[in-house]
């Protein structure tokens, strides 16, 4: 299940404690104290054109990943990205706040399509994003990343 996350719940995130009323997995952490830092601080800045900016991936009581947009709105257009602690992969989380952001954005009328990218080496993310319903659009190179397959998700009947 996905539930937009605030700047408060960043903020415990970044403290190294969960949101209330979820825990955090034991285990593993979600992500390191600066991707976290970097996520919120993405979010803010979105937040006050397109909200919400950033949702937490809850299974059972415990937070175990987030999915946020990685830039901002623009013309019906949310592009999405999402990481799940390594312990808590493979078993479905990801594939589930992917299909809750798209029943999301089906039903806001702001969004027409979703858009993700990923390595063309990160096959179990693309395979959640083709169960889905995502189809390949393209490709580029981003500076920081490298090579990227350019993924698409209509919500609205053109």
């Amino acid at each position: 299940m996905i539930i937009a996350a605030s700047s408060a719940d960043f903020a415990e995130l970044i403290a190294g404690r969960a949101p209330a009323p979820w825990r955090l997995v034991p285990d593993s952490e979600i992500g390191p104290t600066e991707v976290l830092q970097m996520l919120a601080d993405l979010a803010d800045s979105i937040r006050p054109a397109f909200d919400p900016a950033a949702w937490l991936i809850v299974e059972g009581e415990e937070v175990v990943g987030l999915l946020s947009l990685v830039r901002p709105y623009a013309d019906g257009e949310i592009c999405i990205g999402y990481g799940v602690a390594p312990t808590r992969r493979n078993r479905g989380a990801t594939g589930d706040a992917v299909a809750g952001i798209l029943e999301w954005a089906r039903g806001d009328n702001r969004v027409e399509r979703v858009i993700a990218e990923t390595s063309p080496a990160n096959i179990p993310s693309q395979r959640v994003l083709e169960r889905n319903g995502f189809v390949t659009v393209g490709s580029r190179v981003d500076a920081e990343d490298g090579d990227l397959l350019i993924w698409q998700a209509l919500t609205k009947s053109h």
